[in-house]
């Protein structure tokens, strides 16, 4: 019997992943004060400044 392989160890840097965008039926269009569209711009923001910096971080796989 053979010992199983073990797992790699987890990124300690994962690339960041973007934000889910909303679907095109999720904004009632009511000029809700917190819009869905609203925090998905924020999320978004601050997506690509995590990615920025992550890019810094690893600029070999910068495409």
């Amino acid at each position: 019997m053979t010992d199983p392989v073990p797992a790699p160890d987890p990124d300690p840097d994962p690339r960041p992943l973007p934000p889910e965008e909303p679907g095109p039926n999720e904004c009632c269009g009511s000029g809700c004060p917190l819009c869905v569209l609203d925090l998905y711009s924020d999320e978004l923001q601050r997506y690509r400044k995590a990615l920025s910096e992550w890019q810094a971080r690893h600029p070999q796989e910068t495409p």
